[in-house]
């Protein structure tokens, strides 16, 4: 199978994928679909459909033009098993990674998340329908991953440390804990702000490219910021995320610590980057150098900028657009297709 080959199986998977996004209770997914919420409800239907329209949203025909034209020499058959072991945070985090994979020829050895194991097989069999040999050169496990040359692995920080000792002596990218922050300068339209309540709630803030903290300059006041996300407040209907901010209220209110409280989200001033769900962290800044001196020494832990362009911050993501990355906005910044050609 050539490259031109694969790259039509592709787009063919965007635009099945964009229709069952479109109407997915009228599709052919509807039950895998039914039995992912069913196995985590963190998978609502508005939540899995999302994530279908962002993977065709990746495979539009000038998209995968762009991307792939950016490497040289991509075989037709590669002669990588590429051992992927997928996070379940959210429904099919995992699927750029096998994208790669399969884009450079190479072979997917895939050990699936237990928090999101439905939707993924339904992928592959929707890949095979438009491409047996594409789909031959994916191979699930449940067991111990055996016969890999390479790995490209995605957990917390604690796994991260077993997956550099078990898999250190293989060629590997190995992802840890990441969050994205905003930086508001008080200037933004009040459109821009409600925006950004995307890039906070979406998937329920579990994705490393959800904003976990916000940076507000002396313009915009802890109580104007919270009181721009009053559109988000039917979160709180979910059961599973209302949960977490009532324990998490209850905790900030027994423990005394500052707060604010708009009825679905708690707003704190907290140095640390990630916070846990119903929960946003806040700091205030003083001048955009020292803004950007503190994205500098955070940089590592930091996946997406969220801010205005006039800002000057580097391939900083508009607001609303953190959950919406392109091919080429790889995890960690590191060039994933590289290292599979390389």
């Amino acid at each position: 199978m050539n490259h031109q080959e694969r790259k039509a199986a592709f787009i063919e998977l965007g635009k099945v994928l964009g229709s069952v996004a479109e109407n997915p209770q009228e599709s052919d997914w509807a039950a895998a679909l039914e039995q992912a919420e069913a196995q985590n409800r963190w998978f609502t239907q508005e939540n899995m459909a999302l994530a279908l329209r962002g993977i065709a949203f990746m495979l539009q025909p000038e998209k995968l033009e762009k991307w792939l034209s950016g490497y040289l020499d991509i075989p037709e058959k590669g002669d990588k098993r590429v051992g992927l072991i997928m996070a379940g945070n959210i429904p099919l985090v995992g699927f750029h990674d096998l994208l790669c994979v399969l884009a450079s020829g190479n072979t997917a050895l895939v050990k699936l998340s237990s928090q999101d194991d439905v939707l993924p097989k339904k992928l592959l069999e929707e890949i095979a329908k438009n491409s047996s040999e594409l789909a031959a050169r994916v191979e699930l496990t449940d067991g111990k991953m055996e016969g890999f040359t390479h790995v490209i692995a995605t957990e917390s920080d604690n796994s991260a440390r077993y997956f550099e000792y078990y898999f250190g002596k293989y060629p590997n990218i190995i992802r840890k804990n990441r969050n994205s922050i905003a930086i508001i300068d008080g200037d933004e339209s009040l459109d821009e702000l409600r925006a950004l309540g995307k890039d906070i709630f979406r998937y329920f803030g579990l994705g490393c490219r959800n904003v976990s903290k916000v940076y507000l300059s002396d313009k915009m006041s802890p109580e104007m910021f919270i009181a721009t996300l009053e559109d988000w407040k039917p979160i709180g209907n979910h059961s599973k995320y209302f949960n977490n901010y009532e324990y998490h209220k209850a905790i900030f209110l027994v423990e005394k610590m500052a707060h604010l409280d708009n009825g679905f989200l708690l707003l704190r001033d907290e140095p640390s980057l990630g916070c846990p769900v119903g929960v946003l962290h806040f700091q205030t800044y003083g001048t955009l150098d020292q803004m950007k001196a503190e994205v500098k020494i955070h940089e590592d832990k930091i996946q997406c900028v969220v801010a205005s362009d006039k800002l000057g911050f580097e391939n900083s993501v508009p607001f609303g657009k953190a959950q919406s990355p392109e091919l080429w906005d790889y995890a960690d910044g590191v060039d994933t297709m590289g290292f599979l050609l390389g």
